[in-house]
């Protein structure tokens, strides 16, 4: 089948979908909103896989579809358009397999929600985005399709509106996300005055020659490919939730549980990422944005990791979780392995998908609870999802025998962008060892909270009863482990098992609407890294991506070395150490985590809130906000504008109206007299005008 006919249809197809759900969901019915929706997606799907193959095998070269011209302003040119190349063909098969595992997947975690039809929609309108966004041939699209994933996200973030905290949640994403779009705005605005083109294929060619085009700005010069990339980037910095932006990610887990797996597995949050690599041509000619790069995504991997050991909420944990490796995929782009960093966010889609729909099968089963101190002895109930759960933290910790080669998806992706890393020191570049160091360091601490997760959900005794499972809690407030705050730690060393007398409520593994698409992320999550790591990043790599990823001509970190025995070993000693710990923790010692949460010591603590940062930002930003609001309200509207209008000037005259009003008494004798009064000043005036 023609290649351009397919883009076309997996492009419209979700779009086409979500416009039937929306407009017409509540007349059709939730069977066939569901069956229209998913049935797009998993065409889109299909097609997707076959265009994939025929790019890795079948010899399909790249190719740019315009559709339709989209705005033309004097230069500024932009066309709806279909951009196929190796990026776009990794993200096109990301995209539409999570999404249409996450459609399926939904038929049975929203089966007793009211508003099938419009969270179908929603999903739906959301992968159009992303496809709009990767297919992208020019700045313009590209930023449509950033903010239409945004917009819908904004959507399902607030999906159950009704309560408070989704409504808040929502809201903090979209203003979270709109300070970086302000600098990604900004960024593309630099590359069209500097290069007088948004057109990827127009712009590409003339960074070469414009590298070292400098901006004077008072006093200062500045790189214009370094100002013009760290703008970009600092749009990546809040799709993709990077420090200092992050702090939306964590509260996106108010949306239902398939939200988060399509959130932050395979959609928004990888667009940063995906966009980082795209304008690799720039960037490579950008050492200092790189270098910002390099430093925000360590950093961002370390926090989120330190984060994550401390969380209760099931979900939070895998959202913490997702937010330190991106802070590897940027550290990968920085060090300039764009190919290791696409190859993670390949790997990375499935297995973290894989852990996100497991919790969710998890929550499922324990009557909507999130907080993992009142799971526990679950292993036995749910054998599919214990299993599964497994194989995502087995490929998550990136566990796998080097010199084999053989492991789980995480071991070849995670373990490349370490080793290009050291590469890049050796190479010159100290920020390289910084990566480095933070890289394998947060290896370990990425299997201790994978492991603690695992071990506490479905090892070790039930810290449940059949009567907890009674309650069926559909308001999620009460259902957060967040929302409990630092609740006794005792709780956690209550071992009470479940009574198998009577009728019990015991849990019961989901529907197969809700396992297939696990069973389904599982083979990716085991298969996907031992397949695909030869065309990401090894032999055929030039071959694979065929000019979609730039590297400059002293670019070597993907290069084969000779590693160090120890270098090249060092993320699966940190894996093993972290496995150990977290085994000693919470199986041999069982009690001992809760036990030392109760101390709640000075690091406990600042892990527990999350370094301060919604608190920083509250005594800041926020307030800060808040006080020129009401400064320019109370001030400005209220005592200058309606005191000097409603309050004021018109006050005055409606008062001087009202009283002249007074004398319009509807009496002859009245105007009578006053018109004499007038006569009578008329005549005065005149009199003492003709004496004087």
């Amino acid at each position: 089948m023609d290649a351009h006919l397919l883009v076309t249809v997996i492009l419209f197809g979700p779009l086409i979908g979500a416009t039937i759900a929306g407009l017409f969901g509540r007349r059709i019915g939730d069977t066939p909103s569901r069956a229209i929706t998913t049935g797009f997606l998993l065409l889109s799907a299909v097609l997707s896989w076959v265009v994939f193959s025929q790019w890795t095998w079948g010899g399909l070269e790249p190719f740019t579809l315009t559709y339709a011209p989209f705005i033309q302003v004097g230069n500024f040119l932009s066309s709806w358009s279909f951009r196929l190349d190796g990026l776009s063909a990794v993200m096109l098969v990301v995209v539409t397999t999570v999404s249409s595992l996450v459609h399926v997947y939904s038929w049975g975690y929203m089966a007793d929600d009211d508003s099938k039809p419009r969270f179908f929609a929603y999903l739906s309108l959301f992968t159009f985005a992303m496809l709009a966004l990767i297919s992208a041939a020019d700045f313009m699209q590209l930023f449509f399709g950033w903010e239409g994933v945004g917009l819908a996200s904004y959507l399902l973030i607030g999906f159950w509106y009704h309560k408070p905290t989704a409504n808040a949640a929502a809201i903090k994403a979209f203003v979270v996300n709109r300070v970086g779009d302000f600098g990604f705005a900004l960024g593309i605005m630099t590359v069209f005055w500097s290069l007088g083109s948004i057109q990827f294929a127009q712009i590409f060619p003339l960074v070469a020659a414009h590298a070292n085009d400098a901006w004077a700005f008072a006093g200062q010069s500045f790189r214009l490919m370094d100002l013009a990339c760290t703008l970009l980037f600092v749009g990546a910095m809040g799709k993709s939730a990077q420090f200092f932006l992050h702090t939306w990610l964590p509260d996106a887990m108010e949306g239902p549980t398939p939200v988060s797996a399509l959130i932050h597995a395979a959609t928004m949050v990888t667009a940063g990422v995906y966009m980082v690599c795209l304008l690799s041509p720039m960037f490579e000619y950008a050492p200092f944005a790189k270098h910002v790069v390099v430093v925000i995504g360590a950093i961002t991997a370390l926090f989120a990791a330190t984060v994550g050991l401390v969380q209760n909420d099931i979900k939070r944990v895998i959202a913490y979780s997702t937010c330190s490796q991106l802070g590897y995929m940027f550290m990968a782009a920085g060090v300039g392995a764009y190919q290791a960093s696409m190859f993670h966010l390949f790997t990375h889609a499935f297995f973290k998908a894989l852990l996100f729909l497991g919790a969710g099968s998890v929550i499922h089963a324990m009557a909507h609870e999130q907080d993992m101190r009142r799971y526990g002895g679950l292993a036995k109930y749910l054998p599919v999802t214990f299993g599964v759960m497994t194989i995502g933290t087995i490929a998550i910790t990136g566990l796998g025998i080097p010199g084999l080669e053989i492991g789980f998806a995480g071991f070849y992706s995670k373990d490349s962008i370490i080793h290009a890393a050291y590469a890049s020191g050796v190479a010159g570049d100290p920020l390289g060892y910084f990566a480095f160091v933070m890289g394998v360091f947060v290896a370990l601490l990425t299997a201790f909270y994978s492991w603690r997760l695992a071990f506490f959900t479905f090892n070790g005794h039930a810290r449940w009863t059949s009567e907890d499972l009674e309650h069926h809690w559909h308001n999620r407030d009460h259902a957060h482990g967040d929302d409990h705050g630092h609740a006794d730690a005792a709780h956690a060393e209550t071992h009470s098992e479940p009574d198998h007398g009577g009728h019990q409520h015991l849990p019961h593994e989901s529907p197969w609407s809700m396992r297939l698409p696990l069973i389904a992320l599982s083979i990716g999550a085991i298969a996907a890294g031992f397949f695909f790591h030869e065309k990401f990043i090894g032999a055929e790599q030039i071959e694979f991506w065929k000019g979609a990823i730039f590297t400059g001509a002293s670019n070597h970190v993907l290069a084969e070395h000779e590693l160090p025995v120890l270098i090249e070993q060092a993320p699966l000693i940190a894996g093993v150490i972290g496995l150990l710990i977290a085994a000693y923790v919470y199986l041999l010692k069982e009690g001992l985590g809760a036990r030392l949460a109760a101390q709640r010591g000075p690091l406990y603590v600042f892990f527990y809130n999350k370094w301060f940062f919604d608190e920083l930002y509250q005594a800041t930003f926020v307030r800060a906000a808040k006080f020129l609001g009401d400064l320019f309200w109370k001030g400005g509207d209220q005592k200058i504008i309606d005191g000097l209008g409603p309050d004021g000037v018109s006050a005055v005259s409606y008062q001087v109206g009202r009283g002249a009003g007074r004398i319009q008494s509807g009496y002859v004798y009245h105007y009578a007299f006053v018109m004499l009064l007038g006569v009578a000043a008329i005549l005065s005036y005149a009199l003492w005008a003709w004496n004087s």
